[in-house]
């Protein structure tokens, strides 16, 4: 690139990062629906493979996301509202097994004074928060409702993302026509290599993942029921959302399900059917689901997708949150290329490495002159 390309490049970038700032309020809906129509697509550009025309295939998809979408509220929230409940009611019977069973446990075992571990005043601070924490979902929805401009903005948003998704499936291909159209034409296959290898690595885990994670939840959340867990549900989605880490999952899961199993029945026996619970669902991620929906292409290393969402949600909140998968995997992209790129410079010492290997294969086929 000459300077005055960098300048206006830098210029750009600049301009998107303070838009980007500002529009951040309006931004999430959109976000939502360019994300449901980047996992639509590929369903859309088979039925139109197919014979069926691109509105009528937009349509389907549409519906079936719809359907699915409602069916899932439906039939979770009131299930994972009565699992909440329960486990409001089961709070202070398990902080009474704590105390005393075993509290006077590890204090025995490690030789620790009767009041080294204030069980009591955490007991009254859980108590109160838990209490106060339905209060304050309580107070937001009082909020929401009685300002009549904050109630048409959630409405609003609630409209404008269906809406938006069948716009953007309907006119993807479209779109991304005219992205490349704009391209710089020096530049063109430079760029549409590595937006093919973005979207590589994205498709992957964002249409990959989220199929694993949902098939790792109904595994857990199936199986701890037939154990006879009480919160089986909550735990089961619990582990799939934590699954969007490799081994987080099952790591956070074996361990809830563990002391929620440990209060229910009381027995070790039951501990070992929720470690095969889990190892199941280990086994099928493993040899089934992460080899059939992923595959080996992500290539994000498991701290890189915890510190991407951890930084999105700093930096922007949850429109943050929504792009930092896919801005970490096309960053993955750029520095792998990056990588490549320094290991071949002169500034890496390749240049003198090629020069020195050719004075060595000279210096071979020299005759050998040492005994003259």
């Amino acid at each position: 690139m000459t300077d005055a390309e960098r300048i206006w490049s830098l210029i750009g970038f600049t301009l998107f990062a303070v838009m980007f700032y500002l529009l951040q309020p309006i931004l999430t809906p959109f976000l939502v629906a360019a994300a449901l129509a980047y996992l639509g697509d590929p369903l859309a550009d088979r039925m139109e493979t197919a014979g069926l025309s691109r509105t009528w295939a937009v349509i389907l998809v549409f519906t079936g996301l719809s359907i699915i979408f409602t069916l899932a509220v439906i039939l979770s929230v009131p299930l994972i509202g009565r699992q909440l409940d329960l486990l409001a009611s089961n709070i202070p019977e398990l902080l009474e097994s704590l105390q005393h069973n075993l509290i006077p446990w590890i204090q025995q075992r490690l030789g620790l004074p009767a009041d080294s571990l204030p069980l009591a005043e955490f007991k009254t601070v859980l108590s109160e928060n838990w209490m106060t924490a339905g209060e304050v979902l309580t107070t937001f929805w009082q909020q929401l409702a009685g300002s009549s401009l904050a109630m048409v903005g959630f409405m609003a948003n609630l409209v404008l993302i269906p809406v938006v998704t069948f716009y953007l499936l309907r006119d993807w291909d479209v779109l991304m026509a005219h992205l490349r159209d704009l391209l710089p034409r020096s530049k063109e296959q430079q760029v549409v290599a590595l937006v093919q290898e973005c979207d590589e690595i994205l498709g992957a885990f964002i249409r990959g993942q989220l199929l694993v994670m949902l098939a790792l939840g109904i595994v857990y959340a199936v199986g701890l029921w037939l154990v006879g867990l009480e919160l089986a549900l909550l735990l089961g989605l619990l582990a799939g959302l934590a699954s969007i880490v490799p081994y987080m999952g099952f790591i956070v899961g074996i361990a809830a399900a563990s002391v929620a199993a440990w209060f229910q029945f009381n027995e070790f026996t039951m501990l070992i059917w929720v470690a095969g619970v889990f190892g199941v669902g280990q086994m099928l991620e493993g040899m089934v689901l992460t080899p059939l929906l992923v595959g080996d292409r992500i290539g994000l290393h498991p701290v890189a997708v915890i510190f991407a969402v951890l930084a999105g949600g700093q930096l922007a909140g949850f429109a943050g949150v929504l792009l930092a998968l896919p801005v970490a995997a096309v960053v993955m992209v750029f520095l792998r290329h990056a990588h490549s790129s320094y290991k071949q410079s002169q500034m890496y010492g390749a240049q003198q490495t090629d020069e020195t290997e050719a004075l060595t294969d000279i210096t071979d086929t020299l005759p050998d002159n040492s005994g003259s």
